[in-house]
Formats: structure tokens, C-alpha cells, sequence
């Protein structure tokens, strides 16, 4: 990606720091999105890496940095053919899946940004310790090298896999919730929420008043609010179990949550004797804005931030498809001797035994390796700086985004975008819908249809309306970002011309994997 003028990291006499102050947690960091330097002092030349012709010695031959692309920080040496449909192909797909991307065909589909989730790229190395897997179904070798990478990275004693993130999630609530009970996080997102409330609980959202409004600029929008959450531990005593803070914030833009903040969350859950969780899926970029944005750890690798970020909790539940570089699993990690004895009898009823939970060895071997590479410094610079990217073409463009970007997705303002539909026309479900018709773009709605459905059956809008453009990890190249780019700003151009959705029919839960959808003015469609 291309990294312009103030993008690049900063030299060790330059800073990100501006002089404008943003309350982060109980702290004030200095934040400037923009990522704009300023020279250090007696260098400068230091900004451009421009020539040093004319000084004496090694300083007349090298620049202290050179200001470059930033590129994809891998080669490529398998490809997969991805193959264009004509716009009247595309048409009748989306007539077939009842206007839901969920049920289109991925054969249909030109890029597909539906989800990060298990869609990346594996490298050479994941491939390699898969080949040398061990498939004994009781202790088997790959499951304790998964062990072992796992406690090194979280510290957390107890660590139990399984076949993705929501049956960790399913394994936890089923052993702790019980009816009428409350689960605070800054966000749930729509599996999570549905966990909770299968169990007859209430998932509540408790986030920064800040994360509400897309176009307001602040460094960790991921936050929880700390005062709610003190407030709804004191006056519901007994009814919260437990506490979840989702990093990043994927209902909320993809949002980073700071050190401070989880630290303020561990010391009030501490005070009233609750036990604060984590929702990891996507700890590593969480890390990595923390280094960019949070005065203290700029310094330290992402490795050692994440531990920072563990150390806040008790336990946490894991999807391995995110941060985990893998196509499938995840884990459920805790510090508790009896809940982790809990946890593994429940986990034997449906995922398998306790050193395979579901997952072949070679998967585990694969997971291993890829959390330590989503914590590789130039992997994160590379991804963070590819949503910027996409970002600021949008931007020039006029295009409404939550804002700063995330760092696995760019989200469309929806609800911005097209003012002349209403939420109950259910916006950026159009908008994934125009986006594939015009374009072969797959992306999801974060909007009314997929949390505008509430538990006994009524209907409230959902506090954004937003299309998400969630990026696989290492699959897309510039060209691919420079396409979407141009798709998106063509729609943006015609905005007006849109007209919502309706539903026609739907089931109970999660209803935006199958609900069946149709245009209100067929035309054009």
C-alpha cells in the first residue's frame, strides 16, 4: 500500500504526538490520526529519507530513514483464479439468494469481504508444521505445542480448544449464565449476543459514548464505559457473572480498546468480585493501535502488549480464524482451576476430547504459527495501513466512514450515506446488495437486520447502520483495494437513486445468515 507523505513509523527523534490531548480511560494521551510527524530536532532531513550529498562520513551515504511504499510483506506463490460475472449474472444471482450475500455462491463473487474470519492466507510455515502434525486423539504433540503458544502469549494457565470461536463462547455461558443474568461488554457481536441470550441472559452494550457516532474522531472508540459499568455492578449485585471486553470492537467499527481502560474495567470488576473476560479475536491489531496511540508502550513490541493486554483478565474465549491466522478453530483460556474443570467436562459433550476440541492436529499446528505471525511488526504495518489506504481514497471522495478506520475492515456509514432511507428499510443491507450487483463486492451489513431483532420478538433499529468491508488476511493486493475504492465512490455518486429493502421472511436468531430479503422498487435490479 501505498504509504504517503506522514505515513511511515516515526524515527526515533520523531514523534506521533500533536498537542491536542484525547481522554483515553482515566489517562490523557496525545492522539493525531493522521499519523503526522514532526522533524526531530538537528535532523532535518529525517522526514522524506531525502539526499545527504555534501556530509562527511556513513551520514553522506544513507538518509536516517527512506520514506517508501509500504508493501505486502510477503510473496505470492500460489494463486487462486477469481472469475468476473457480468452484471446480469450477478442480477440473477442475487434474485436467487432472495437479495441476502450470505447465500450467494463464492464462485460468484469478484472479492469477497464478507468476513476475516477464516478466509486468510496461510503461509509457508503454517503449512509446513500442519505436514507435521500429530493426529492421536488423546495428547496428542501438536496440542502441546498449541498449549504452550497460547499460555506464552495470554499467560493464562488453562487452555482449551476448540472448533471455532462461538463454541468456546457456547462452552462458557452454558457452564456460568443462568437465566436473567447480565453480561456487560463494550460490544457483543451478533454470535456472542446470541450465546447469551440462548441461555435466557442479557448481553448489554456499555461502550463509549463516542463509539455511537461514526464521524467522531477518537483514539480507542472500542472503549468500554467505565462508569456504566461501575454503575450496573452496583445496583445488579449477583445477576452479573462475569464481564466481556470485545478487542477490537467488530460491532463498532473495529475500534481499539486501550491499556488504560482495560486495567480501569479489571480494577472495577476486582471491587464488586466479578471476573472480567476477554473476546480476543483480534488481539494483535488491538496491540498494534495501542502501540501507535497509547503514551507508554510505543516502545515495546506487540508481543509484549499483548501480554499487557491478558494480564488484565482472567480468561478469554478466542476465534483462531482472526488473529489466529488459520481457516478454522479458536480456544477458551482461563486461570480458574474449577471453572477450567467445568468448562473441559462441557467441552467433551460437543466438540471432543480435551487435547483435540474438534480440531484435527494439523489445525492446531497451524494455529500455533499463526499467532506468532499476526504479532509480526511488519505483518501489522502492513495490515493496519492497508484499511488507511482505502480509507483515504473514500474519504476524498466524500464517502461517510466510522472513523478512525479499523484495522480488519473499513465501515461504511450507511445510515449517513442513504438519509432518504429509513433504518426499517434497513439501509446498509441495500447497500451490500448495490455494492455486489455493480461490482462482485461481497460485504456485510452491521445494521437493523442483523441487531434490529430483539429476544421476544419486537423490532428496534440498531444504533448504526453500517456496511462492513472486512479485509482477508494476507489475500488482496493494492489493485484489489484500488477496485473496491472505485466501486464504492461509483455507488456514492448515485446514492440517490437507491431504494430500501423488506423482509419476507426470516427465522427466529441471527436472522441475517438466512433471511430472505426483496427490493421495494424492483426496478433497476
Amino acid at each position: 500500500m501505498n504509504s504517503g507523505e506522514g505515513r511511515r513509523l516515526p524515527t526515533e527523534d520523531e514523534s506521533w504526538w500533536p498537542n491536542d490531548l484525547v481522554a483515553v480511560g482515566e489517562t490523557r494521551t496525545r492522539f493525531q490520526l493522521n499519523h503526522r510527524l514532526t522533524t526531530g530536532a538537528g535532523n532535518p532531513d529525517s522526514r522524506r529519507g531525502t539526499s545527504l550529498a555534501g556530509r562527511s562520513g556513513a551520514a553522506a551515504i544513507l538518509p536516517s530513514m527512506f520514506t517508501h511504499t509500504i508493501i505486502e510483506p510477503f510473496r505470492i506463490r500460489t494463486v487462486e483464479p477469481i472469475v468476473t460475472r457480468r452484471r446480469e449474472e450477478r442480477s440473477l444471482a442475487l434474485h436467487t439468494s432472495h437479495f441476502n450475500v450470505f447465500a450467494l455462491r463464492a464462485g460468484d463473487v469478484l472479492i469477497d469481504l464478507l468476513t476475516d474470519s477464516g478466509t486468510g492466507a496461510m503461509s509457508a510455515n503454517q503449512w509446513s508444521a500442519m505436514m507435521r502434525s500429530d493426529e492421536s486423539y488423546a495428547g496428542a504433540r501438536s496440542f502441546f505445542t498449541f498449549e504452550e503458544t497460547v499460555r506464552d502469549i495470554t499467560g493464562l494457565t488453562h487452555v482449551l480448544p476448540t472448533h471455532q470461536g462461538r463454541a468456546a463462547e457456547r462452552i462458557l455461558f452454558t457452564t456460568l449464565l443462568k437465566p436473567s443474568d447480565i453480561v456487560p461488554n463494550n460490544t457483543h457481536f451478533d454470535t456472542t449476543r446470541a450465546n447469551i441470550e440462548a441461555r435466557g441472559a442479557e448481553a448489554v452494550d456499555i461502550p463509549i459514548a463516542e463509539a455511537r457516532a461514526p464521524g467522531t474522531l477518537h483514539p480507542f472508540k472500542g472503549n468500554i464505559d467505565l462508569v456504566a459499568l461501575e454503575q450496573l455492578l452496583r445496583e445488579k449485585p449477583g445477576r452479573v457473572p462475569l464481564v466481556l471486553i470485545t478487542v477490537t470492537n467488530n460491532s463498532g467499527g473495529g475500534q481499539p480498546v486501550s491499556l488504560a481502560n482495560l486495567r480501569g474495567a479489571r480494577a472495577i470488576c476486582d471491587r464488586y468480585g466479578v471476573p472480567l473476560f476477554l473476546d480476543a479475536c483480534r488481539f494483535a491489531e488491538n496491540a498494534w493501535f495501542i502501540r501507535l496511540r497509547e503514551p507508554g508502550p510505543e516502545q515495546r513490541t506487540p508481543t509484549a502488549i499483548a501480554r499487557d493486554m491478558f494480564a488484565c483478565v482472567v480468561g478469554c474465549t478466542m476465534s483462531a480464524k482472526k488473529d489466529g491466522m488459520a481457516n478454522i478453530g479458536g480456544f477458551l483460556a482461563l486461570n480458574d482451576d474449577s471453572l477450567a474443570e467445568r468448562c473441559r467436562n462441557n467441552l467433551i459433550l460437543t466438540e471432543g476430547f480435551v487435547t483435540y476440541g474438534g480440531l484435527a492436529g494439523y489445525d492446531l499446528e497451524a494455529i500455533a504459527v499463526g499467532l506468532r505471525e499476526a504479532l509480526q511488526e511488519d505483518y501489522l504495518h502492513y495490515r493496519i495501513r492497508s484499511i488507511e489506504y482505502l480509507a483515504e481514497k473514500l474519504m476524498a471522495g466524500g464517502v461517510p466512514l466510522v472513523q478512525p478506520p479499523g484495522g480488519h475492515a473499513l465501515y461504511i456509514d450507511a445510515r449517513s450515506m442513504l438519509p432518504h432511507i429509513p433504518p426499517s428499510e434497513y439501509p446498509a443491507w441495500t447497500l451490500s446488495c448495490a455494492l455486489y450487483l455493480e461490482a462482485g463486492v461481497r460485504a456485510a451489513e452491521i445494521g437493523s437486520v442483523m441487531f434490529g431483532q430483539q429476544p421476544e420478538g419486537s423490532e428496534r433499529p440498531a444504533a448504526m447502520e453500517l456496511l462492513r468491508l472486512a479485509f482477508p488476511r494476507r489475500v488482496y493486493t493494492q489493485s484489489h483495494v484500488d477496485y473496491i475504492a472505485e466501486a464504492v465512490l461509483y455507488l456514492h455518486a448515485r446514492r440517490g437513486q437507491l431504494r430500501g429493502m423488506r423482509i419476507t421472511d426470516q427465522p427466529a436468531t441471527l436472522r441475517h445468515f438466512s433471511v430472505k430479503m426483496a427490493p421495494l422498487d424492483p426496478a433497476g435490479w
